[in-house]
């Protein structure tokens, strides 16, 4: 299964593994199972570590670096992608969490996300 983690599950992946049900750290130490991480999720970091959020603090070279090193697939952002967001409801207006849903339906991956907004298009989403 192709699984591209939303946001917030990379950060508890790296620097929180605790907040990840059992469930969850299962389908990421899978070996069927191909992580992926999306370049809007480095720049939300970016983005939202300057503006000094808390839930943000992480260095995101290293993150990339360490995403990387551990197997996981960086997926670029194209305009293919940027379109697809016109094809969503407007049931989550968060930008970031919609482009990385257009992604993942574009590719043929499921989205995993902890975010309840996220998980109302259900299509492509595997909430955990």
């Amino acid at each position: 299964m192709k699984l591209l983690l939303d946001t917030h599950i990379l950060l508890w992946t790296a620097g929180q593994p605790e907040k990840l049900s059992e469930s969850t750290r299962t389908l990421l130490t899978t070996s069927e199972n191909s992580l992926f991480f999306s370049a809007a999720s480095i720049w939300e970091i970016v983005i939202k570590l300057g503006l000094g959020r808390e839930d943000f603090k992480v260095d995101p070279y290293r993150l990339r670096k360490m995403l990387v090193v551990h197997g996981y697939t960086e997926l670029p952002i194209t305009a293919e992608h940027a379109l697809k967001v016109d094809t969503l409801p407007p049931l989550h207006k968060d930008p970031f969490d919609r482009l990385l849903l257009a992604q993942a339906r574009t590719e043929g991956m499921l989205f995993l996300t902890a975010d309840a907004s996220v998980a109302q298009y259900q299509e492509s989403v595997l909430a955990v």
